[in-house]
């Protein structure tokens, strides 16, 4: 297949964190004309996300078809034995739907999705969202000073750190336009065949600012008005709207999973040593107590919320910050005006080698067990690994709220959501908190239960709408999976018997057939080695650090 050059055949829209529960009030407001229209002349619904569903392992998904089994990304956070380092898109192991296309002659724009950075050789434009460096490279490499030099700013990241309420709408609308205004100069540029536009901003809203109706209003008012400017410009064939995953109120409980491994003898407890750190939590360091009277308390929430702002810039982590603020004799201070505690480091913390089984990160919904001959210190032996596996599950199938329910919905073997050559990456048991309601904490905080840690979570079900050309018909069980062969189709091009996901109902179905959906065949598939890494300017350390400290302020890393 070649390209017609009959212009824009299909655009998608990636809104992270939509879900009908947050659209369907803002469309009755009438606040949303451009994506109700889409809404409105097509087919809608939930779509179901994976586990987890958090976006650096959901947005590949999506865009590749396969389960983090196969692309291998479950995390904010890629591990090699017990250290750690922030994934990027050289973690993702399958081929994304532009890439498939481009086999095919279709060239493709691709703006701002997630963990797309560094960006691969194929026929078109892409700009690397979410992960990616301040200063990403870009396909091709003169991309980002050629839009920058067209536009004046173009900018990853908003700079909303102690920001009000005011001041960070408009600096998500600025964000928000620019991903408009890039896209369209792309558009004009490359006359792609295919789109993919995505809008962090929907999801980041909720995680600074969850109290603040205005601001979420504004950020999804800012999404809609570049929809419609997107959709002027292109006049695109088809059209979908897809999220990774949902968003909602959190009114359930916190659940601190290693605490109750270490109560039952599963977890070691050291002070320091070899756990996994605190990073420190900027989104909560904005103090409870916004007032700046003229006393010393105000004179040190000043200073304090100053030091957090700096740690902001240079992604401070919690054992740094603790002798930062040691040293200025605000570490006790802190302790007691922080909500999370800016300083954790000297703290308990799970000794992963010393430990049968421990939670690495929240975010991986699940228990890792530290298995002898795959764990660098690995302390259950091989023939024990089903039985303790199988005790796992027991005991966390058997856990309640402090209401008498049941506080997972699910408790599984890794192989029930996991499959391929990456799985072994993954959690060995599976945690579902129920309905997402509940927030599961990988930190040691002396109890079992507390208030959850936020409160608004990620949900299961994020959206999808697809209106246009070669849509018809309603859509029923759409699942995250389902998005790539589904893209494919609308182009005539087979899914591959690979891929976990089938073509969405409204669209009709070309067939399978068998090619590979592993990078290897795409070409330059290898990971980038740390010595590539080391010699790329926009990947130094201080990058890495910005972005563990944004993750943190985001409440992602503890």
């Amino acid at each position: 297949m070649s390209d017609d050059g009959d212009g824009l055949r299909t655009l998608v829209f990636g809104l992270d964190g939509a879900c009908l529960p947050i659209l369907d009030p803002l469309f009755s407001a009438g606040r949303l004309p451009n994506l109700r229209s889409i809404f409105d002349d097509g087919f809608s619904g939930p779509l179901e996300s994976q586990l987890p569903p958090w976006t650096p392992s959901a947005w590949p998904s999506l865009f590749t078809g396969v389960n983090p089994g196969k692309h291998g990304v479950f995390s904010f956070l890629d591990y090699d034995g017990y250290d750690w380092s922030v994934v990027d898109g050289s973690d993702v192991r399958a081929v994304p739907v532009w890439e498939h296309l481009s086999r095919q002659g279709l060239t493709s724009v691709v703006v701002n999705v997630p963990v797309t950075h560094p960006p691969r050789e194929f026929d078109g434009a892409l700009v690397p969202g979410y992960m990616a460096p301040d200063a990403p490279r870009c396909h091709p490499p003169d991309l980002l000073s050629d839009l920058r030099e067209e536009m004046g700013e173009y900018r990853v990241y908003p700079e909303t750190t102690d920001a009000s309420p005011e001041e960070a709408a408009d600096e998500y609308r600025d964000v928000v336009e620019m991903r408009g205004e890039a896209f369209c100069l792309l558009a004009d540029r490359y006359d792609p065949d295919f789109g993919f536009l995505q809008f962090q901003q929907t999801d980041t809203v909720f995680h600074e600012f969850p109290d603040e109706r205005g601001t979420v209003r504004a950020v999804y008012e800012a999404v809609d008005e570049q929809v419609g400017r997107v959709l002027d410009a292109t006049d695109p064939d088809t059209v979908l709207v897809v999220s990774d995953h949902g968003m909602g109120e959190m009114t359930g409980t916190g659940f601190y999973v290693n605490e109750f491994l270490a109560e039952h003898g599963y977890a070691a407890v050291t002070q320091g040593g070899d756990g996994m750190p605190s990073w420190v939590p900027t989104r909560e360091s904005r103090l409870r107590d916004g007032s700046d009277a003229d006393d010393e308390g105000a004179k040190n929430r000043s200073l304090l919320r100053r030091l957090t702002a700096v740690a902001a810039d240079y992604g401070i982590t919690t054992s740094r910050a603790g002798r930062l603020l040691s040293a200025v004799g605000l570490r006790e201070f802190a302790s007691e005006h922080v909500p999370s505690g800016v300083v954790r480091a000297s703290g308990r913390q799970v000794d992963f080698p010393a430990s049968e089984a421990y939670m690495r990160a929240r975010i991986e919904c699940g228990v890792r067990i530290n298995l002898e001959g795959r764990d660098p210190d690995g302390v259950v032996p091989p023939e024990r690994y089903e039985s303790l596996r199988t005790d796992l599950i027991s005991l966390l199938e058997g856990v309640e709220t402090p209401d008498g329910e049941p506080l997972f919905e699910d408790v599984a073997r890794r192989e029930a959501y996991f499959d391929g050559p990456e799985e072994d990456r993954a959690v060995d048991i599976v945690t579902v908190p129920a309905d997402f309601d509940h927030f599961l904490s990988a930190e040691l905080s002396g109890d079992e239960f507390a208030e959850p840690g936020q409160p608004w979570n990620h949900k299961r079900d994020g959206v999808v709408a697809m209106a246009g050309d070669g849509v018809g018909g309603p859509l029923e069980n759409a699942h995250i999976f389902d998005v790539t062969p589904t893209l494919l189709a609308l182009f005539g091009v087979p899914m591959s018997t690979e891929m976990d996901g089938e073509v969405l109902s409204p669209v009709e179905f070309v067939g399978k057939r068998s090619y590979s959906t592993r990078r290897q065949e795409a070409g330059d598939s290898e990971r980038a080695t740390e010595s590539t890494r080391a010699t790329e300017p926009d990947e130094s350390t201080t990058s890495e650090e910005r972005m563990e400290n944004r993750l943190a302020a985001l409440g992602y890393l503890e």
